[in-house]
């Protein structure tokens, strides 16, 4: 992965502050109070269903997804998903370099979700 990074700049999606989660600890986790959850495909794919208590976020608006996601708390953990996993870790990778402490992907996105 090193030689990778250096000729194309491809970023390793581990840190210590992202955590992916199986959907059954995904949805346990979703299903306390005050939970910040974030669904980061466009307006469009999450019109078309979300995870309840889902906000928003669309991780290809770059200035909006900076703007709307720097109005949750930063000390709190946040739960992203997208359609299958790639967008919510380069959603996650974001967060993290924004300050988040605790950043949760749901492994395999919506896709990947049973409940």
């Amino acid at each position: 992965m090193g030689i990778l990074s250096v000729l194309f700049g491809v970023q390793s999606p581990k840190s210590e502050n992202i955590k992916i989660l199986a959907p059954a600890e995904f949805n346990a986790a979703i299903t306390q109070k005050n939970v910040q959850l974030v669904d980061v495909r466009t307006p469009r794919e999450f019109s078309g269903g979300a995870i309840r208590n889902a906000i928003n976020i669309d991780v290809f608006q770059k200035n909006l997804f900076h703007e709307k996601a720097n109005k949750l708390d930063k000390q709190k953990p946040v739960y992203l998903y997208c359609r299958s996993g790639n967008r919510s870790q380069q959603a996650a990778r974001m967060l993290v370099s924004a300050g988040f402490e605790q950043v949760f992907d749901l492994r395999g996105g919506y896709m990947n979700w049973p409940y």
